[in-house]
């Protein structure tokens, strides 16, 4: 099984609605800081571009709101040659409130797809 994350969240006022509901948005750009956490000490700069997203879905389920705490579980759910599929679960009290699929691309500094170096791999097992 693949090393996973997880990254700790308080929803603020300025994230969200008139509602208080947590903008559809804004669970993008946490997911994006729970990858960059996770991604410290396995994604290491090997000289090249490195990974861009290529793809990304959302499965909202419940809603977040003013104040919740939260999760984002973060766990690569397949490796290949020169991609991979990232599962994030934004979590409150057990409950899954979304689920981000998100497949990130890795590219050399050509800008074309290139094999995950072998380092990244193995941080990543």
């Amino acid at each position: 099984m693949a090393k996973g994350h997880i990254f700790n969240f308080s929803v603020a006022f300025a994230d969200t609605d008139l509602q208080g509901i947590m903008y559809h948005g804004r669970y993008i750009e946490v997911a994006e800081r729970a990858r960059t956490n996770w991604s410290k000490d396995i994604l290491i700069p090997d000289g090249d571009f490195g990974f861009i997203i290529r793809e990304l879905t959302i499965k909202y389920k419940s809603p977040l709101r003013l104040n919740d705490n939260f999760r984002v579980e973060t766990q690569p759910i397949k490796i290949g040659l020169a991609s991979m599929v990232i599962e994030q679960k934004f979590v409150k009290d057990d409950l899954i409130c979304a689920i981000m699929n998100i497949t990130i691309a890795y590219l050399g500094s050509n800008m074309r797809p290139k094999a995950i170096p072998e380092n990244i791999v193995k941080a990543l097992m």
